[in-house]
């Protein structure tokens, strides 16, 4: 584990267990997340992908393991609001416009709270939005919905950005913009990001690194430098060094579907 990570992980494991079963969703996760990297995660469904993100943000305690964000508990880094959360679905409050659902977690920390934050405005105007700021959520389009909750994950501009599938809930032509989008607010901000995905193409062309999980329990099984030049642009998706990446990331996912009975057998004790 690199002493200089912003996000490190150390032998996670994570069991959910009730009177009927036992299910270990992790097993001895390690990671490493450089300050400025954007590191997608990508396994099967079932992997522990978005376990070990709330995790990571501290909205999960796990079973075993150590996790520092910029050096400390995630429970802390929560707390001087250095995390930022965006997830599949935006949930936006129907009754506020773009700009009022931008404004509330401010408006919900504003007592007792000294952590500075963006103004709304500009976040808007980041996101491309600025002529929508009076709209309801059901007068945008679900990638202008993404944006407001990109928007509103950055209110109090956050070292650290975990993403659990943001893009998952679009159509394919929504996503394709919306991954360019998010490539160019990236590259003003070079924030810390962590992106659960099931998209290969979409984890190689956003990403500094690509992790790979095995099926369940899930385990790193590769971690892949995607060194693609930057700024990216979509003749980068024609070439013959992205499809390479590809397919050695889709190699591992098979790879990781390929231990998991085994893996599976020794966590049961078989």
């Amino acid at each position: 584990m690199t002493a200089f990570a912003h996000i490190s992980v150390r032998g996670l494991t994570h069991v959910f267990a009730d009177r009927r079963r036992t299910l270990r969703a992790l097993s001895g996760v390690d990671l490493a997340v450089g300050r400025g990297e954007f590191v997608s995660v990508i396994g099967a469904s079932g992997a522990g992908k978005t376990t070990l993100l709330r995790a990571i943000g501290g909205l999960l305690r796990p079973t075993s393991g150590a996790i520092l964000v910029d050096g400390v508990l995630p429970a802390e880094a929560q707390r001087r609001k250095t995390i930022g959360f965006v997830f599949q679905e935006p949930a936006l409050l129907p009754w506020r416009t773009v700009i009022e659902n931008i404004r509330l977690p401010i408006e919900m920390n504003s007592r007792g709270s000294e952590a500075r934050h963006a103004e709304p405005e500009r976040l808007l105007t980041a996101v491309g939005l600025a002529d929508f700021r009076d709209y309801h959520p059901h007068q945008l389009s679900g990638g202008m919905k993404q944006r407001v909750a990109l928007a509103r994950a950055l209110a109090f501009d956050p070292s650290v950005l975990l993403m659990d599938e943001p893009l998952g809930a679009l159509d394919e032509m929504t996503r394709t913009v919306m991954r360019y989008e998010l490539l160019r607010l990236w590259e003003q901000s070079r924030k810390t990001v962590i992106f659960v995905t099931h998209s290969i193409p979409e984890a190689v062309l956003l990403s500094d690194r690509v992790v790979v999980m095995s099926s369940q329990p899930g385990r790193v099984v590769d971690d892949v430098a995607i060194a693609l030049p930057r700024p990216r642009h979509a003749d980068v998706e024609r070439s013959q060094r992205f499809f390479a990446y590809a397919d050695r990331i889709m190699d591992s996912l098979a790879k990781g579907s390929a231990l998991a009975p085994a893996a599976a057998q020794a966590a049961a004790g078989g």
